[in-house]
């Protein structure tokens, strides 16, 4: 009786502890906001990124980009390869972009030639790699940002962040989507708040179904240097 009588002080303490901790009390940098945006600060700090970016397939009839692939900088700049479906027809071309402009090997041609990626309904892609604009803005540009579990890929472990992200945001980076719409966003961090990959979903071709592409993003230590074809 005298160690239970002994205990009911020390729990009692901790009782009332947890019934006045709330949202405002949490521990610094472990709200999903905070984590998040630790998340961009990495990325853009990165020297350079492999992004691959990719889709099951796009709605009937939708002009648009398929998957991309590719090592990028933040000049911004990118090389690597783009696969869209154009009237029905699925081609992949050898692309450069930067200075603002996107080059593109297209099939059957052995050189580069400047092309609009928008008309081929495929976002510039050195501007995924961007820190101004890019896929790291929707790190800080989520709303209902919520943890969602974590899970292991071999001895590491990721959390998984879950929120949307507007229509005009996700515009600005995909020329095609909906500025009107709504994009269900996750996003998985390891514990040093490095992105592992991110699942967009939503309308990316007005008045077409939802699309889901799926990104994965692998920091580099090392810059590389990226010119236009000559």
């Amino acid at each position: 009786m005298r160690t239970a009588r002994y205990l009911v002080a020390p729990v009692a303490a901790i009782a009332l502890l947890a019934g006045c901790t709330g949202d405002d009390d949490k521990v610094p940098g472990t709200d999903p906001t905070d984590r998040l945006a630790a998340a961009k600060e990495t990325l853009d700090a990165a020297e350079s990124i492999d992004l691959t970016l990719d889709t099951e397939q796009l709605p009937d009839g939708v002009d648009g980009v398929l998957s991309a692939e590719g090592t990028g900088s933040h000049a911004p700049a990118f090389e690597g390869s783009i696969e869209v479906s154009a009237s029905g027809f699925a081609g992949k071309a050898e692309v450069v972009a930067v200075d603002g402009k996107v080059w593109a090997q297209l099939p059957f041609t052995s050189e580069f030639v400047v092309i609009d990626a928008a008309s081929y309904g495929a976002p510039d892609p050195a501007a995924l790699i961007s820190s101004d604009g890019g896929l790291s803005s929707l790190l800080t540009s989520v709303t209902e940002a919520e943890e969602a579990g974590e899970r292991r890929d071999g001895e590491t472990v990721l959390t998984e962040f879950t929120g949307t992200v507007d229509g005009a945001t996700m515009s600005g980076l995909f020329p095609t989507a909906d500025p009107a719409g709504s994009f269900d966003v996750t996003f998985t961090l390891d514990d040093g708040d490095q992105v592992d990959t991110a699942t967009i979903a939503g309308p990316f071709y007005e008045g077409a179904d939802d699309v889901t592409y799926d990104v994965t993003l692998d920091v580099g230590d090392d810059p590389v240097e990226i010119t236009a074809p000559q």
